[in-house]
């Protein structure tokens, strides 16, 4: 019988089954994916250092590692239940049922879907879709693109398609509506893009995004924002029109817009159509938390971690005995900050389960000031008020679980 099983390969899937094996624990890994590294296989991106980021090779590293430690990988593995029998935990998949007395859930995140008039034809896709489609499966998904949506999420794929060779026309606002929420309101969504403005190509767009913090001078600056956009990576950004239908008969052919003011109110008589054979539609993340409710574990809505998440404390544990969780499922952050969580996570298992003896607690205690120095690090931050719902959350766990975590870990983490 394994002593873990871990549901997710991706990059705190990866990080926790290595940090739990290297205690010598029997660790199996299961995706429903054909090949392990989860979001990390579509990412390529250059660090504000100058240097690559190669998702590619981060998750090959992460599985040579794992494969040292004789970590048991299983990919094209579905899960549709995970319960617990008295010690044990049963994750039941498409494969059989798979019992151990710890799991760790790291089952990432999905993208938020924005349903407009057109978006069932052929060439539609999430901006996910296309990041895995260019630089995993090594397919042009087509010559002139136009993305629905503006996010920071949309401008790291952007410019993963550019490197691409692949041409995006232009970026605009899906319609303001209640499918939509914020992505369709101009100010809000400046207010978002204005927490990457350090990353701005010109001094001039890094000093006039500090003017634009201010209340009122965001809103004079929505009021005249140009009505040919500003550029992102050569892309123009037009926050000021609003997709209102994707055309095309048997594929993309196009989309119409209109423009829209200050308050993403549409502009009657404005409608244009802009010719595209494909468009990615970019409705942000949210964590996938599904599998972690179904087990009994319970959630706590908070907004600035990207919504629903289990409650869990610093250590990855849950309120549920032997139930460890890490990254996205967690709150949206980077790659980077999923595998500090795996590791510590990892850690905390071999914790419970014995391993690693008094020298555990200081590996527990660097691995998760990491993860806050990592955080700390980022140069971008999916949601920028994450700190806050950290601190949230860690006050939630406090208040409900912290002595029972501390008579059973006795370890304080400062």
């Amino acid at each position: 019988m394994m002593d873990v099983i871990v549901i997710g390969a991706g990059p705190a899937g990866l990080a926790g089954a290595i940090a739990s094996a290297s205690f010598g624990l029997k660790v199996t890994v299961i995706d429903e994916f054909v090949k392990p590294g989860g979001r990390l296989i579509g990412q390529l991106h250059q660090e504000p250092t100058g240097e690559w980021w190669n998702g590619i090779k981060e998750s090959e590293r992460l599985l040579q590692e794992a494969k040292k430690l004789s970590v048991d990988i299983r990919c094209g593995v579905s899960v549709y239940n995970l319960e617990k029998d008295d010690d044990l935990w049963n994750v039941h998949t498409n494969i059989g049922t798979l019992t151990a007395p710890y799991v760790l859930v790291a089952t990432g995140a999905a993208e938020y879907p924005i349903p407009l008039p057109g978006w069932t034809l052929p060439g539609v896709m999430s901006i996910g879709a296309a990041q895995v489609m260019t630089n995993v499966h090594r397919v042009e998904v087509g010559k002139k693109g136009i993305i629905i949506g503006a996010n920071i999420l949309a401008f790291a794929i952007l410019n993963e398609l550019q490197l691409a060779g692949i041409h995006v026309d232009r970026i605009v606002l899906p319609e303001k509506s209640p499918l939509s929420g914020k992505a369709g309101e101009p100010e809000e969504v400046m207010k978002s893009l204005l927490n990457a403005a350090h990353l701005a190509p010109s001094p001039l767009l890094r000093m006039g995004s500090r003017f634009m913090k201010n209340d009122s001078f965001r809103k004079i600056g929505m009021k005249f924002f140009p009505k040919n956009g500003v550029k992102v990576n050569g892309t123009p950004l037009l926050l000021r029109k609003a997709a209102i239908e994707i055309i095309g008969t048997e594929q993309v052919e196009g989309v119409r817009v209109a423009d829209t003011d200050e308050n993403g109110n549409i502009i009657p008589g404005s409608e244009k159509i802009y010719e595209a054979d494909f468009v990615c539609i970019a409705g942000g993340l949210y964590p996938l938390a599904e599998l972690a409710a179904v087990s009994g574990c319970p959630f706590q809505y908070i907004p600035e971690l990207g919504g629903h998440v289990p409650i869990h404390s610093e250590l990855m544990e849950t309120p549920l005995e032997g139930l460890f969780v890490a990254g996205n499922i967690t709150g949206i952050e980077s790659g980077k900050i999923a595998m500090a969580q795996g590791t510590t996570a990892g850690y905390t298992i071999a914790k419970h389960a014995g391993k690693g003896g008094a020298a555990i607690n200081k590996q527990l205690q660097e691995a998760v000031q990491n993860v806050r120095s990592v955080r700390e690090q980022a140069a971008i931050q999916f949601n920028p008020e994450i700190n806050s719902g950290r601190r949230k959350m860690s006050e939630l766990w406090e208040s409900l679980y912290s002595k029972n975590t501390r008579e059973n870990s006795q370890i304080k983490i400062g």
